[in-house]
């Protein structure tokens, strides 16, 4: 299985959040599971940590590394896919994992029911 995590599903983990769901950290410990963390993850936690307004890992690379996770570039073809999404969700970032699940045929673990509106792969977690 190959998932995408979003980004508040990775903050969890890394935090060793019991707020992350157990279906969500089964899949994510299965050594078979391909573990992916988008661009716009780390851009987002980034913004949000400048701003003051998140905790999070201060070295956010080493932390992916520690835990084997790929990180997932953002293409232009991923930017055009975001872009022309329907208005269902207005977080820019949440639309950029949605574009890049379709485009990359890839299960995002999320708790946001908003996914669900535009067909994409989702691990159920509720």
């Amino acid at each position: 299985m190959r998932v995408l995590l979003d980004t508040h599903v990775l903050l969890w983990w890394l935090a060793a959040d019991p707020a992350l769901p157990d279906a969500a950290r089964a899949v994510i410990a299965d050594s078979s599971t391909v573990v992916l963390v988008s661009a716009a993850s780390a851009w987002e936690i980034s913004i949000k940590q400048a701003a003051g307004r998140l905790d999070a890992p201060d070295d956010l690379i080493a932390a992916l590394d520690e835990n084997r996770f790929d990180s997932l570039p953002i293409t232009a073809a991923h930017a055009m896919a975001a872009g022309r999404l329907s208005p269902h969700h207005s977080d820019p970032f949440d639309r950029m994992l949605i574009a890049q699940a379709r485009l990359e045929d890839l299960t995002v673990v999320t708790v946001d029911r908003r996914f669900a509106d535009y067909g994409v792969s989702l691990l159920q977690l509720n």
